[in-house]
């Protein structure tokens, strides 16, 4: 047992894990920390009430349970401070907002979530803010984009759905020759495949509904800044009225603790998976960018750690009807817009919305989540439903 609750040193990944965030001599031994439930906390006198000078002072400010999560995305993350919201949608809006206003200039990946795009060309174009995207495969090359009113650069790298891989140090260093914020979401990666503060992002976003949580029953959201973009991100936070709930917290502590060992077998197994259909006469190409075969795949290797469990297929002729036809005939993958959890998941994904970074493809697009599940059973899964929906 590391007994300061915040281990030091070259440990592995798997001890890190174990033994961030909480410390159990803190709490009279007890392994993990209580959960806190909190609104109303009280104050010792009315000085203390005034002067607020006293650690916890309402619930929306935090807990000892929310606390010990923020220590161990901050020991993970290498940042400064990490702030928790209800759903990984929060954790993208909330900075965006924080650190944009009426009159500026974003920039962001036109390969982004789907939900992020609704989010800045509803709401931040009303508020006022000049919203353009730019293709994943920019790099340094984003430098002719810039305008004297671009505030920040917006990244997701993998792409959601076609997996293209960013070239994050040529866009960070633009972005600070120009002193514009850089912000970049990770939630495929996790700070265990890629620590995002290390390549020089201001600010790193995660659905911990994902991975963290790793068992599809909590939505949740963490984003960690660096020191230069600390106060402001969580001054806003506080303003906007951002908080999670203390069983939610620990929910995504408890995931924590075994995060490691599942994404190395969600990896391993999606990797089997994905070097399976790239034979199968039916698949025109799988987007994975640790196959050697993806044209990203150098870039993936300099920067990446490794590979979560989700990557996406394209078939090789059809359209919407045969996309069906195969999701109705699978058994083992539900059909489900979320992944990170311990189930496989398939969906037909909508691409219509790209702008700059559109293209066509030989047939429809299938993103699969691989679960835990034994990955000759997937295979099997797959291959019957890929016979049905394309018979050759």
């Amino acid at each position: 047992m590391v007994k300061s609750g915040k281990p030091a040193g070259d440990f592995g990944i798997n001890t890190m894990l174990a033994h961030c965030g909480n410390d159990p001599y803190e709490f009279h031994g007890f392994v993990n920390p209580p959960v806190v439930r909190a609104s109303t906390v009280l104050f010792k006198d009315a000085e203390t009430m005034a002067s607020q000078n006293q650690k916890y002072t309402y619930g929306t400010h935090g807990t000892p349970t929310t606390d010990a999560l923020c220590q161990a995305i901050d020991q993970l993350e290498g940042s400064a401070g990490t702030l928790l919201v209800p759903s990984g949608l929060a954790a993208v809006t909330v900075p965006l907002l924080a650190f944009l206003e009426s009159g500026d200039h974003v920039l962001l990946v036109d390969t982004i979530y789907n939900p992020t795009r609704r989010f800045a060309d509803s709401m931040l174009k009303r508020l006022g803010i000049e919203v353009e995207y730019y293709p994943p495969h920019i790099g340094g090359d984003i430098a002719g984009l810039i305008r004297p009113n671009t505030r920040v650069i917006f990244t997701e790298s993998p792409g959601s759905n076609t997996f293209e891989i960013q070239d994050i140090p040529a866009i960070v260093a633009v972005a600070r020759e120009h002193d514009i914020i850089t912000m970049m979401d990770n939630t495929w990666a996790t700070p265990l495949y890629l620590k995002a503060l290390d390549f020089g992002m201001d600010i790193s976003i995660h659905a911990g509904t994902k991975y963290p949580s790793g068992h599809s029953d909590v939505l949740f959201g963490m984003i960690s800044s660096n020191e230069k973009c600390w106060k402001r991100l969580e001054e806003s936070y506080t303003a906007l009225g951002m908080c999670v709930n203390s069983d939610d917290a620990y929910q995504i502590l408890r995931g924590l603790r075994t995060m490691g060992l599942r994404l190395d077998h969600h990896q391993q197994s999606a990797l089997t998976i994905a070097r399976w259909l790239e034979q199968q006469p039916q698949v025109a190409r799988v987007l994975h960018p640790a196959l050697e075969s993806h044209p990203d795949h150098a870039l993936w290797k300099r920067d990446f750690k490794g590979a979560s469990g989700v990557f996406s297929i394209v078939l090789a002729s059809g359209g919407a009807a045969e996309a069906h036809k195969l999701l109705d005939s699978l058994q083992l993958f539900g059909l489900g817009y979320s992944w990170g959890g311990y189930e496989s998941l398939a969906v037909h994904v909508y691409l219509g919305d790209r702008t700059v970074a559109a293209q066509s493809f030989e047939g429809p697009v299938i993103r699969l989540q691989i679960g835990l599940e034994d990955t000759q059973d997937l295979i099997n899964d797959l291959k019957q439903g890929l016979t049905l929906a394309l018979p050759q």
